[in-house]
């Protein structure tokens, strides 16, 4: 993992030039970069301004996310049925903080400890849902949730693909250590096409990728304040 860090901060400091502007506005809340875990909470009263119904097959008419996202969702939607046949269906998209509180204390119930629960669903204001920028997604002739999805032809192209529309599978069996959760090959992210293709080349949870964004554009930027005081 050190090397592959290594390497994405030496890639990282060539991207795009970007300045301490568009680093602060891709990272800050409403930014694709955003990062959202049990460390970085969401606002009870947080609702994304641009939320659109992505015009792609869905289980119901009330899933909703970002039109940037929603947009990409479509392109990649559209790729897998013409260029494999696959048919991918939208579960789940923007969640208020109140639905995603009623969802975890479900979890709860059901796994009888919050601790359990934890690993499986996301407590109100830790989830990407929240955000607009996640969703979940399953096949045509089956939308549950679960591992298989992953195992499938359609998850592993979109497994495959997704970067290709700036998407990121968001946790990886691998990671659960990193991010807190279990493997969720249905859970999608977007982070744009650029971000999402180096986190996709270099095999790194966002957590370490934002931090070495954080690392390449405030270390170069620390150190010329610091020699002009």
């Amino acid at each position: 993992m050190a090397s592959k860090l290594l390497m994405l901060l030496l890639s990282l400091l060539s991207l795009s030039q970007m300045t301490l502007d568009a680093y602060i506005q891709e990272t800050n809340l409403g930014g694709n970069l955003f990062l959202v875990n049990r460390t970085y909470v969401l606002d009870r009263e947080y609702v994304p301004q641009d939320l659109v119904a992505p015009d792609v097959l869905k289980t119901n008419g009330d899933i909703t996310m970002r039109r940037e996202a929603a947009e990409a969702l479509e392109r990649m939607f559209q790729a897998a049925q013409q260029e494999q046949g696959y048919t991918l269906q939208a579960v789940s998209g923007y969640r208020a903080f109140n639905t995603q509180s009623a969802i975890f204390e479900r979890k709860v119930n059901n796994t009888g400890s919050a601790k359990k629960a934890q690993r499986l669903v996301a407590p109100a204001g830790t989830s990407e849902h929240q955000l607009g920028l996640a969703m979940d997604i399953g096949r045509k002739t089956n939308t549950d949730l679960n591992k298989n999805f992953g195992a499938s032809p359609e998850g592993v192209w979109v497994s495959q693909n997704a970067h290709r529309f700036g998407y990121i599978i968001r946790y990886k069996q691998e990671w659960t250590d990193i991010t807190g959760y279990a493997y969720e090959p249905w859970h999608i992210r977007y982070i744009g096409e650029e971000h999402a293709a180096r986190v996709f080349a270099m095999d790194v949870p966002l957590e370490h990728y934002v931090a070495s964004l954080q690392e390449a554009v405030f270390g170069e930027y620390l150190l010329a304040g610091g020699s002009n005081p």
